[in-house]
């Protein structure tokens, strides 16, 4: 204590007194002090509680499994029943000891398997306390997990996400309605410690932990990773303008759950992918679902996004009971359903009215099946198409354009042309605004001069045109970012083309398992999303250049299968993509694998190449490698070609080999398998050879069309 002054600091008491200071307020402040450190570590106010998956009272048909250091549960086979577990040997039972009461969210770090809508569902408690495994009413079904939850570590998780299947992932389940309507967890005042179950359903499926959080605060990934406490506010997001802010044509998405996070920083047009369809509306007669509808068209509003209503009148994914009413009450029912739309979404931008006339009419059973009470084919052929729109004309304000959308479209002349009919029919009577082609995958895997010549024949209509569902699968980056580099620009540099609208871009969508999506279940932006970016921004930097290194500085490998990573320098700096597809001359000698680690196999020189992995680029880079000491080689077999080499034993290292013709390589080895001299030859039929080396054995191997041949020569002094 500096001249003899007491001071005291403890957790946010401070006091400062000269030398005579009164020791009995030095006892009762010290006294104090402790009161309250004690009662920050007896009465902490904890708001998330962790709980291992593996820490339950486990039943039989669950396996404990660790991974990598990580322990987590699975169930070992498929349900019993599909809304409740059905025997207790599927049920784990916690105990879970609170800190405060409260209203708290469950969320649960979890991987759906391989099979992603097969391997994504489990049950747990309908709230609190003891359950019975065969009671449906006692248990919530959580289902369809594999397309959704957060693994970034900033973000917050909600009951969405875009998250895929096969890995580990964080996930509100009070939150989530892929399955029965969620609940949260009250705990209340005298009963902190509570039984919490959960069940199995779909093998698969592997359980992590899981976290009660209090309902009101915002937990991230990192949270509940580290345990720690949630926030009051949601952290503060990256905003970015969407992708085509301020362009004169629009580039939108679909609203779904899956593809909710971070759509605006990427997307300024709204369209429900499924919440829309009459199906989902009212899936019983007259109880309307309007929740999802209500959520993608205040998506739209809010932002002040182009909203298009899909769909109206379509032959799929429409209610069942339609199916058994007569014409005169399907025609009632169509009318209300027109009605009641148009009053809830008074500023709709764009009405599908008609989806898919030409391939999935309104037509048989399980299709609607109500084409009649629309008056059928009629004169026209297509008069149900024509009193759909009289219809949307009767009950949507003038505002709102009417439009026609189908599939096979730009990839088919035929379709291109009876299209245009339907369309001629609508433009007669003043009824159609826009048209709508669907640009999924498999319709654009044709030439780009016949999908723009069709796109041509329908711009000769004069009506705005709406690419309505584009979707590129990506088995590769590469493959996706060349297809998106290809078909892109056909539709929005048409000046026909109003805007286009991708269906999907997260983990989710719709040819997930083509791999359509744009960022990665990981949440990395692939190459074709960087590309779409700077393309519709005009700012998109082509590759120039590469030149190809080694991390180490080396150009060869002298240790048994070892490795070398290799490295590609892009120019310009500034170059929108920077990804590269690396190969090797020759795999025999060594493989080079996705991220550049070269690995040794046999001796020889390989050269690596370094490509642009964009469309019609013929950017490279190359470097030689040679690889030494690869002893592996000696165990090969002799291939049977007729090699001889003579004299043999030799005299002073001189000898020749003959039977050469179509070897490529040819290497020299010591007894102890390293590389004494290379040749590499070109069409010739013998080679002379003149070592200058030590008496003893070595080997010669010959490689051939990929195949190693080894001969054996003993060199005398």
């Amino acid at each position: 204590m500096l001249n003899d002054d007491i001071y005291l600091h403890a957790e946010g008491i401070a006091a400062w007194h000269p030398k005579k200071f009164n020791m009995g307020h030095w006892k009762t402040l010290l006294l104090s002090a402790c009161l309250l450190f004690i009662s920050l570590i007896a009465f902490p106010q904890d708001d998330l509680v962790i709980v291992e998956a593996e820490s339950g009272e486990t039943g039989s048909d669950y396996q404990i499994r660790t991974t990598d250091g990580l322990q987590y549960v699975d169930i070992q086979s498929d349900y019993i029943n599909l809304d409740n577990p059905g025997s207790a040997d599927r049920v784990i039972t916690y105990e879970v000891t609170f800190s405060d009461t409260g209203s708290y969210d469950l969320y649960a770090r979890l991987r759906a398997g391989p099979d992603a809508y097969d391997d994504d569902s489990f049950f747990h408690g309908n709230g609190f306390g003891s359950k019975d495994p065969a009671n449906d009413e006692d248990w919530i079904v959580v289902n369809n997990l594999h397309n959704s939850g957060f693994v970034e570590d900033g973000q917050v998780v909600t009951g969405n996400g875009g998250a895929g299947n096969q890995i580990w992932k964080w996930i509100n389940i009070s939150g989530f309605t892929g399955g029965e309507l969620p609940v949260s967890f009250k705990v209340e005042p005298g009963n902190l410690t509570r039984i919490f179950m959960l069940g199995g359903r779909e093998d698969g499926l592997a359980l992590d932990k899981f976290a009660f959080g209090l309902s009101e605060l915002y937990y991230t990934v990192s949270d509940l990773d580290n345990g720690e406490s949630g926030s009051e506010e949601p952290p503060a997001e990256d905003d970015e303008e969407p992708i085509a802010e301020g362009q004169s044509q629009f580039l939108g998405n679909i609203y779904s759950p899956a593809q909710l996070p971070d759509f605006t920083n990427y997307w300024n047009q709204v369209t429900p992918e499924n919440e829309g369809k009459w199906g989902s509306v009212e899936r019983s007669r007259d109880e309307m679902n309007w929740s999802g509808l209500d959520a993608a068209y205040d998506l739209a509003k809010n932002n002040g996004f182009p909203f298009r209503m899909h769909v109206m009148i379509w032959g799929n994914q429409q209610p069942e009971w339609i199916e058994d009413l007569d014409s005169a009450q399907q025609r009632e029912e169509i009318e209300e359903w027109f009605s009641l739309v148009a009053g809830r979404y008074p500023d709709i931008d764009y009405l599908e009215v008609v989806n898919e006339p030409i391939h999935d009419p309104p037509q048989g059973e399980g299709n609607g099946d109500y084409i009649k009470a629309l008056g059928g084919e009629g004169e026209t052929g297509w008069d149900w198409v024509v009193q759909a729109f009289e219809l949307a004309r009767q009950y949507f304000p003038d505002s709102v354009v009417l439009m026609i959308n189908d599939y096979n479209i730009v990839n088919s002349s035929d379709n291109t042309k009876k299209f245009k009919e339907i369309i001629d029919l609508l433009m007669d009577r003043n009824l159609i605004d826009a048209v709508g082609v669907q640009a999924h995958a498999f319709s654009t895997r044709i030439s780009s001069s016949a999908i723009s010549g069709n796109i041509d024949r329908l711009a000769e209509k004069g009506l705005p045109i709406i690419a309505t569902e584009l979707d590129i699968d990506g088995p590769t980056d590469a493959v996706q970012l060349q297809d998106y580099q290809r078909i892109f620009p056909l539709f929005w540099g048409h000046q026909s083309v109003e805007g286009v609208t991708l269906w999907g871009f997260r983990p989710g969508l719709w040819r997930n398992e083509e791999k359509a999506y744009l960022v990665t279940p990981t949440g990395k932006e692939r190459p074709a999303l960087l590309w779409l970016r700077a393309y519709v921004n005009g700012n998109y930097i082509p590759m120039g250049s590469i030149s190809v290194s080694t991390a180490s500085g080396k150009d060869s490998i002298n240790t048994k299968e070892g490795t070398l990573q290799m490295e590609a320098e892009v120019r310009p700096e500034d170059a929108t993509i920077k990804d590269v597809i690396w190969n090797v001359s020759d795999t025999d000698i060594a493989t080079i694998d996705s991220d550049g680690i070269l690995t040794a196999k046999s001796n020889g020189t390989v050269t690596l190449s370094a490509s642009s992995i964009e469309y019609q680029s013929d950017v490279k880079g190359l470097m030689e490698i040679t690889v030494t000491n690869q002893g592996t080689a000696l165990c090969k077999e002799k291939s049977g070609d007729e090699i001889t080499v003579f004299p043999n034993p030799s005299l002073n290292g001189n000898f020749t080999i003959q039977g050469t013709g179509g070897v490529t390589q040819v290497n020299i080895l010591n007894s102890l398998g390293n590389l004494v001299r290379s040749f590499h030859l070109e069409n010739q039929s013998l080679l002379r050879v003149n070592l200058n080396v030590s008496p003893g054995i070595y080997f010669i191997q010959l490689v051939k069309r990929g195949k190693f041949m080894i001969e054996k020569i003993m060199i005398l002094g």
